[in-house]
């Protein structure tokens, strides 16, 4: 891994945890589990902190797929505001002029109608999908048929969350993400990994016996399966 990627996972992580998005306790998610960790992107609500934000997926998304596409889609709800700051700061930072894309999680019927808000997607265009975090990979079975049932000759080149909880997915054997891959045929990636974090943590002496027993038993049952 390059000194600069390195940097940014640790910067990332150091940021989840000064501002609360990352918090150690036990909490039951949307998939049911219960998990002794919890990311939670809500809280970012200021200018400040969603440039921030996004500045880091935005730079792991041209670390992961470079600079050739023209849509960031963002899954109602969390991912309309994360898709609108990544494409600012995409501008802002590195001259990059992309379209942002939402769905509706009601199609409207009136005025200009239709699932989705934002960009309308047109044949060859090129998506990068932006989502807070992925669990078992169950958002992924809304958003990619809702993506690909436009009209238009799209492709899908990646999607980005922020952390990748190293979990298995609904198969119980891979990862969520590595599940995405094999199933719809794109790349999926997070700014960091669960094991990146606590390592990092781990580094600056930021774990306590407890928390690492609780991670340690919540891995042993949902960890992915070593071949």
């Amino acid at each position: 891994m390059k000194e600069e990627e390195q940097r940014m996972k640790e910067g990332f992580t150091q940021f989840m945890l000064d501002s609360g998005a990352l918090l150690f306790k036990e909490s039951e998610l949307k998939s049911g589990r219960i998990s002794p960790f919890f990311m939670n992107l809500g809280i970012f609500n200021s200018g400040e902190q969603l440039f921030k934000l996004a500045e880091f997926y935005a730079e792991a998304i041209i670390n992961r797929y470079g600079t050739d596409f023209n849509v960031v889609f963002g899954p109602a709800y969390k991912g309309i505001p994360l898709s609108v700051a990544v494409t600012m700061v995409l501008e802002a930072n590195y001259g990059l002029n992309v379209q942002y894309c939402s769905n509706r999680k009601e199609v409207k019927d009136h005025g200009e109608g239709g699932a989705l808000i934002g960009a309308k997607l047109k044949d060859g265009d090129r998506i990068v999908i932006v989502e807070d975090v992925t669990t078992s990979g169950k958002s992924m079975e809304e958003t990619v048929p809702i993506l690909r049932s436009q009209g238009a000759k799209i492709e899908i080149v990646g999607s980005m969350v922020s952390l990748d909880r190293h979990e298995v997915g609904n198969g119980g054997e891979k990862t969520a993400l590595e599940e995405i891959t094999d199933l719809y045929g794109f790349p999926a990636s997070a700014i960091v990994s669960m094991p990146e974090v606590i390592d990092y943590m781990n580094s600056k002496q930021l774990l306590d016996t407890k928390t690492l027993v609780a991670l340690g038993e919540y891995y042993q049952k949902y960890g992915p399966k070593e071949e």
